[in-house]
């Protein structure tokens, strides 16, 4: 019965919804470097990338959920193709693998050869 007096309570309310707050250090090199970036190109898409990919990673350590985890699991394959400088565009076709049809038909004929 205490539980629920002190859920009501105005006070408590406030603690428990979090306010999303993040602190920055201007003087870090991320920091830096975003900001010199950003000041070159306002639109470059890879600094807004950076900069919410930084933020949500400060939400998940910090003990927040996100509300889309596909967002930040885009964003994290968007940065990696950067890094890798693999073309955004560039459709990448996988040769060496046979298809499921391919697949499944040499498997079947495998096992006529074992019958």
């Amino acid at each position: 019965m205490t539980e629920s007096l002190m859920l009501r309570d105005s006070s408590m309310a406030g603690h428990m919804s979090s306010k999303k707050t993040m602190e920055i250090n201007p003087e870090n090199p991320i920091m830096e470097e975003l900001r010199k970036r950003a000041d070159a190109d306002k639109n470059d898409k890879s600094v807004k990338d950076l900069t919410l990919l930084l933020f949500e990673t400060a939400l998940l350590t910090s003990g927040f959920c996100l509300n889309d985890p596909n967002t930040i699991g885009n964003r994290i394959h968007r940065m990696l193709k950067l890094g890798l400088s693999i073309d955004e565009d560039e459709k990448v076709e996988d040769t060496d693998m046979p298809t499921l049809e391919d697949a499944a038909d040499a498997e079947e004929s495998k096992m006529e050869e074992m019958d």
